[in-house]
């Protein structure tokens, strides 16, 4: 037996039918994907990060977070113009960190608050690096000789 909107729906879903509003659907008469694979509680949030294309990251816990932050230091701050964008960054990073551990939750990870000067020091040596392994610019080549005695020509 059938509540009062329950026939609503049905009634709603057999005139949408009737119109044709569920012919030609992307996936009509194909078989439900993952059918065949055994139950996953989490599918629904797998399916969701690769739709929206949400790092797996996002899903660790804090001071995992942290620690993979504090581990790909250098590379966050190999971009940054210059010293005072350095320390700052560090700096934001090290307030997360001690809020982090003066309210510790999740596992027990070892994270530290990373040394400033040190970054900076690191920052300095690769900014250095990158100048001296930096390729020198050509000099244009010189003009074919068809074009000189072009040039020839007009200077008459």
């Amino acid at each position: 037996m059938t509540t009062g909107w329950e026939g609503a729906v049905e009634a709603q879903i057999r005139s949408a039918q009737e119109r044709g509003e569920f012919d030609n659907l992307p996936g009509a008469g194909k078989p439900i994907p993952g059918r065949d694979q055994p139950y996953d509680e989490g599918w629904w949030i797998r399916s969701f990060m690769e739709r929206e294309q949400i790092p797996s990251d996002l899903m660790l816990p804090t001071p995992l977070q942290l620690r993979r932050r504090v581990e790909q230091l250098p590379a966050e701050l190999r971009d940054l113009p210059t010293e005072e964008a350095v320390r700052s960054y560090v700096a934001a990073l090290n307030a997360e960190v001690v809020a982090w551990l003066r309210a510790p939750t999740g596992p027990r990870v070892a994270v530290r608050p990373v040394n400033v000067d040190e970054a900076v020091r690191r920052w300095r040596a690769d900014r250095q690096r990158r100048v001296v392994t930096a390729t020198p610019v050509e000099p244009a080549p010189p003009a074919p000789p068809a074009a000189r005695r072009r040039w020839r020509w007009w200077r008459r």
